[in-house]
């Protein structure tokens, strides 16, 4: 019987073994292996030293499969060893008893994602979340003594990363017990991150865009019973006679709707901005088929979310819904007001001349507000007069806030009749379009109180939501992906067909090298234990906790070291990603504007140079020669940038009217890949013209773009002067952008939602879809995930297609009553957050780089409730004012004139500010340390600060300013 399940045992190890040798720990193992002679085990351990644990796994099973010295009976000593050590997963294997597929596949997705997800998690508390594990069962003695002692030893991430490592080891289940563990010690964001619900934190409401590659979320959004076809008897025959009377849809037949053939003349009609259409296109918008489809339960006044692909007229559908509810209500003698809700300031112009404004404007007055137009001041006057009014969501959300407020200059949301609210999938937790939603669910549910009471009901707008992709919110299981996608109704459909292609680039890097061996020098210059490898992510994170902390321990050694190495490691990235020479660049700007702050002012005094800077300058001195030798010679260039060539000479040799979109990581990365494409020749010779096109948020070093700038690479773009444009994220959804037939991500891999918006915009029938990926970044494994979790979107849409209406009414509802509460409980914990907030003189300030002491807290006043300022006479005798190097800005009735520096050591405290005629030293918390409650402590923004400051007294401060200049009058005469 032995020999049996010796042989079977022998065999499972071969079927299994790619799989077993992740789920082995060699390790521990080794020393329960009695049959294994002390010489193999030695080299299994050379192995594990040398290459790490899955190699040495996989040369283990090696072992014992092709060895046949064994004694009969090993297979039991290894199944019992397996166990031992905590690898029951791997033990069922081995005993041929592997999980069912679908148990397989959801496991392994839960370990996919705790490797996606990695960065954020090894921010929890290891020492709590590891005992909580220890008692579920998913960590064994040795491993807790093992994460204890790395934790003491390299701190907190490297305890956590062990501790991750050690969890996807254990058999299927471990991932709720994990989430359990977290639970109990009050990690709640890292849970919601893991399930795939948004965070709750504050964001700013004052921002006019939605950040580049957000993740989504649509459970606010008002949602129908299942739409099954054209004539289904689920819809709702009356708005608010259902619990919930929304729904979303897409095409419903699930053959092949070619919606793309024969539409290149209208496509081009799409995209101009002519605002003299024809007289036929005034008077009529014809829809296809499968628009019609989608378009009919809108046209019967239910609320619903329009699915379809990028590309497919989802906005048209829109218009024509939009003129077919204001004929209705001009029909019936009931006024009609639509508003159009934008994520982003270039969207207005564009669904104005492109869409409703050159459809709509003959017939109804359609106007559009942004933060970038003068008529926002006016907007409720704006509202009042037209009939359509296309807006960022934000100046909308700004209103319903006044009204709520009593403001008369405030609107309420019974003024619109239909709400069009475009990118729908942006319906986030804690967002602009959140926010709405929000009031329209508190105000429905009042109404339904209402009726009860006999009372009328308040009016709300019909909902029509926009998306080419609603995502599966970061789920991990077949389910949680049908809970998020409960408000898709039909099959999506198909698009069309693609070539997708996924190239992996390896070179050698000696450009790198030299960097890599400047910050070898500068790692054993301030003493700092290597953790992870230069270059990545990991790096990045681990270097900013260095400074965090070297600066909080007035360690300014470290802290100068781990700011210089932050920039080496960028620099990494570039040379990774684009040219040398443009890592070069970056580079030597750094040192030349940080030898600029040390040099000495025109006013008295001298400002220090340590002697870590100074080695820190002589060592970038002492290699810039060699990196400038190395920039020069091509063949050392990363080969992601040759095979980034090679696809684009292909695509425009072999296409006759070749038009594309390069996908970059970084704004940086879309600048310099357009330099270096407009200065090689070899893309001049086969019709390249090239631009980028990058964000508007000024978060980045690069210099933004301005909407005209945006708007006028889009319009060469579509005229044909461009025909290759390097975008960041911002081109990947919502901008109406020409038909592509060709896109390419460089290097760069989001959620599946980007890559389905990015891969949408070729639009072309023989359009190609590539990833360029570095071997071993990773890139390749994301987008695999991708793909996975845009399947099981499909799978899920399928699936609510078929639910119960009366489960699919109360799941909706719990959905809705869930978010009203949880905006609740967030309003109640911002207002007691307000009222804790403690006095200045709690704090003071000192300088993050030399820890000279600055300022107390009640030095410290606000302009506007924004600006922290001081204006004392003290403070004034510690900085030094610069020249700006950034862009100029005018803000409202002040603006920035220069920067402010420490006179002791050159570190940038803030900007100089004019306000009102008044010089204004205005302090940016992140270049100080604060002493509060006598800890201290680094912070990014003031808001994190639970301090409250008094308003600025621009009276009292003037006053003082008149004596002032009186008395050196007086001196004077």
């Amino acid at each position: 019987m032995s020999c049996e399940q010796d042989a079977e045992t022998g065999h499972a190890l071969g079927c299994f073994r790619d799989r077993l040798k992740r789920l082995i720990r060699v390790e521990p193992l080794l020393d329960l292996l009695h049959f294994l002679e002390p010489d193999r085990k030695d080299r299994i351990k050379a192995k594990f030293r040398e290459e790490g644990d899955i190699s040495a796994a996989a040369f283990l099973i090696d072992e014992i499969i092709h060895s046949k010295n064994y004694e009969q009976g090993w297979s039991r000593e290894l199944i019992t060893a397996l166990e031992t050590v905590g690898c029951k997963h791997a033990a069922k294997y081995v005993l041929n008893s592997p999980p069912e597929p679908t148990e397989e596949a959801e496991n392994d997705s839960c370990v996919r994602l705790i490797d996606l997800l990695q960065l954020t998690l090894v921010s929890m508390k290891t020492a709590d979340v590891c005992a909580h594990c220890r008692a579920l069962g998913l960590l064994t003695p040795e491993d807790q003594e093992n994460i204890m002692k790395l934790t003491e030893n390299q701190g907190n991430i490297g305890g956590a990363r062990l501790l991750l490592k050690r969890l996807v080891k254990n058999e299927a289940g471990w991932f709720s017990k994990f989430l359990q563990a977290l639970e109990d010690t009050e990690h709640h964001d890292l849970v919601r991150e893991l399930r795939g619900e948004p965070c709750n934190e504050d964001e700013a409401m004052s921002v006019e865009t939605v950040e580049e590659g957000e993740q989504t979320c649509l459970e606010t959004m008002p949602v129908l019973p299942p739409v099954l076809s054209a004539n289904s008897s689920l819809l709702s025959e009356d708005l608010d006679s259902s619990v919930d009377s929304g729904g979303l849809c897409t095409s419903a037949d699930n053959e092949e709707v070619d919606m793309y053939k024969e539409v290149e003349e209208e496509e081009e009609e799409d995209l101009t901005e002519d605002d003299d259409p024809s007289e036929e296109s005034k008077s009529n918008i014809v829809l296809r088929d499968y628009q019609m489809e989608v378009a009919r339960p809108a046209l019967e006044e239910k609320n619903i979310i329009i699915c379809l692909p990028t590309g497919s007229g989802k906005t048209r559908v829109a218009v024509y819904i939009t003129k077919e509810h204001l004929e209705r209500k001009k029909q019936t003698g009931q006024p009609g007001k639509v508003v159009v809700l934008v994520n982003k300031v270039p969207l207005v112009e564009q669904h104005y001349k492109a869409e409703f404004g050159r459809f709509l404007k003959h017939q109804y007055s359609v106007e559009r507000v942004s933060g970038a137009s003068q008529l926002k001041i006016s907007f409720p006057q704006i509202i009042e007069q037209n009939d359509i009014i296309i807006c960022t969501a934000q100046i909308l959300e700004n209103s319903l806030a006044k009204a709520k407020n009593g403001d008369e200059d405030g609107i309420k949301l019974s003024q619109f009749t239909l709400m069009v609210i475009d990118e729908c999938h942006h319906t986030k937790k804690g967002g602009v379009y959140n926010h709405i939603m929000i009031r329209y669910l508190k105000q429905k549910h009042q109404n339904q109180l209402l009726k009860k009471q006999e009372k009328s009901p308040v009016p709300l707008p019909q909902i029509l939501g926009l998306t080419a992709s609603p995502g599966v919110g970061g789920a991990m299981s077949q389910q949680m992906a049908e809970e998020h996608i409960l408000q898709v109704i039909s099959t999506l459909p198909s698009g069309i067909a693609s070539s997708a292609s996924v190239l992996f680039c390896k070179s050698t890097d000696p450009f790198g090298d030299v960097i890599k061996k400047i910050m070898d020098k500068i790692h054993k210059h301030a003493d700092l234990k290597l953790l992870c490898e230069p270059g990545t992510q990991n790096y990045e994170q681990w270097v900013v906790q260095k400074e965090q902390n070297a600066a909080k321990e007035e360690n300014q050694m470290v802290r100068v070291c781990a700011e210089h190495l932050r920039q080496y490691n960028e620099a990494l990235h570039q040379s990774n990603t684009i040219r040398m020479s443009d890592a070069f660049r970056f580079l030597d700007k750094y040192h030349n504007e940080e030898l600029k702050t040390k040099s000495s002012p025109d006013e008295e005094g001298t400002i220090t140079i340590t002697d870590t800077e100074r080695f820190l300058f002589t060592l970038f001195k002492d290699n810039k020669a060699k990196l400038q030798e190395l920039m020069g010679k091509p063949q050392y260039e990363n080969n992601s940038l040759a095979q980034l060539k090679t696809n684009i000479l292909k695509e425009f040799s072999t296409r006759e009217m070749a038009r594309g979109i390069i996908f970059p990581q970084t704004r940086l990365s879309a600048i310099a890949l357009c330099q270096w494409i407009q200065e090689n020749p070899k893309f001049d010779e086969v019709g390249v013209r090239a631009s980028y096109l990058i964000g508007g948020g000024d978060q980045s070093v690069v210099k933004p773009m301005t909407a005209a700038e945006q708007k006028d690479v889009l319009n060469k773009f579509r005229d044909g002067q461009i025909n290759l444009l390097i975008a960041t994220t911002v081109a990947e959804e919502g901008l109406d952008i020409a038909e592509c037939n060709f896109v390419i991500r460089y290097c760069l891999v989001t959620n599946e939602i980007a890559m389905i918006q990015a891969r949408g915009r070729g639009r072309a029938e023989d359009s190609s879809y590539t990833l360029v990926a570095e071997a071993g970044s990773g890139v390749a494994e994301r987008e695999s995930v991708n793909e996975y979790r845009e399947k099981m979107m499909s799978t899920a849409i399928a699936k609510v297609c078929k639910m119960n209406r009366a489960d699919y009414e109360k799941k909706t509802r719990e959905f809705q009553m869930q978010a009203i509460m949880e905006e609740k409980v967030k309003i109640k914990k911002k207002q007691r957050k307000g009222m804790m907030k403690e006095p200045p003189s709690k704090i003071s300030l000192s300088c993050r780089q030399c820890s000279v002491s600055v300022c107390s807290g009640e030095d410290i006043e606000k302009i506007e409730n924004m600006h922290h300022v001081n204006v004392t006479k003290q403070f004034s005798k510690l900085f030094t004012v610069r020249e700006n190097a950034s862009l100029q800005e005018r803000l409202l009735d002040y603006e920035t004139n220069g920067v402010i520096a420490c006179k002791n050591c050159g570190q940038q405290w803030g900007s100089m500010m004019l306000y009102k005629s008044i010089e204004c030293p205005c302090l940016h918390i992140k270049n100080f340390v604060v002493t509060y409650s006598s800890k201290k402590k680094t912070f990014s923004k003031w808001s994190e600060l639970p301090i409250k400051f008094p308003a600025f007294d621009y009276t009292q401060h003037a006053d003082l300013l008149v004596e002032d200049s009186g008395e050196e009058d007086m001196e004077t005469d």
